[in-house]
């Protein structure tokens, strides 16, 4: 039976993600596949990487730096967190991505995308992160109207988190019969319509398709959470949420609140992780 590990995204709330994901690092808690969307892929990485520590850290250095994100950046290049720095400059040279260990680890990863085209979500294996690897976590995680689309291969890309949010059923469909599902919101949480569908519908007018996912988005998220709770409820998933809402913004300056949302991960991963243990070694039967 194959068990993975689901993360779900939410900016800056993915240092909850990385706080739960280094404790189960330190237990070495393994899992058979990685599905992230948009932080949690850009995140996750880490943990196929084995890089304990390496998330918060990058992001409590960088934080700051007119180089990674803000509002030049989005002037300049259109893209709220700068392509190249952030997916170039600090994995290669500034804080380096294992590459080696990533391709070495047989844990299967995947990542989430929106073909902003055809308004459908594309789930990425991804093998090696070298080079233009990289832009598939780029597309990943682009939010509308604070980036760019991402082309790779002719088709253009936005942040997966806009048609699959949590692709629990994706990976079930592929053969994962036990997930953990690790979560940025409390488990009384129910998404709301956006209320920047007015300003999308003007920037993404020429993306009918994924305007559509865009406005029902909402419905999708709520019903997923639904059918995670039946999950849970049949002894098929585990789900692992933080105790109250995140107080971070989804461009967070203050090194400080990045380090404390990601104790909060690291606290409830402490809590939960010989629950995780025993719900992996159970046969589920």
């Amino acid at each position: 039976m194959k068990n993975g590990l689901v993360l779900e995204g939410g900016a800056m709330r993915g240092m909850f993600t990385a706080g739960v994901l280094d404790v189960l690092m330190e237990g070495n808690v393994s899992f058979d596949g990685v599905i992230g969307v948009s932080a949690g892929a850009a995140f996750g990485c880490n943990f196929k990487s084995g890089q304990i520590g390496r998330t918060i850290r990058y992001n409590m250095r960088f934080c700051n730096d007119k180089r990674y994100c803000g509002l030049r950046s989005l002037l300049r290049t259109g893209n709220l967190f700068n392509a190249e720095f952030c997916y170039r400059t600090v994995p290669e040279q500034l804080d380096l991505f294992d590459a080696a260990a990533f391709a070495a680890n047989p844990t299967a990863f995947y990542l989430v995308a929106t073909d902003i085209e055809k308004g459908r979500a594309v789930y990425k294996r991804v093998r090696k992160v070298e080079g233009d690897d990289y832009e598939w976590f780029r597309a990943s995680a682009s939010m509308p109207l604070v980036s760019t689309p991402v082309e790779i291969d002719g088709r253009k890309y936005l942040d997966g988190g806009i048609t699959d949010s949590i692709p629990l059923r994706y990976f079930e469909h592929i053969g994962y019969e036990k997930n953990v599902v690790i979560l940025t919101q409390p488990e009384d949480y129910r998404k709301e319509k956006n209320r920047m569908l007015g300003l999308m519908r003007l920037s993404m007018s020429q993306y009918p398709r994924t305007l559509a996912a865009m406005e029902r988005r909402h419905t999708v998220y709520n019903e997923t959470l639904d059918y995670i709770k039946e999950r849970e409820e049949a002894g098929r998933v585990l789900a692992i949420r933080p105790p109250q809402a995140l107080e971070i913004g989804r461009v967070e300056k203050d090194p400080e609140r990045l380090k404390a949302i990601y104790e909060i991960g690291r606290s409830v991963g402490e809590k939960n992780v010989n629950r995780i243990r025993d719900f992996l070694t159970e046969s589920g039967e």
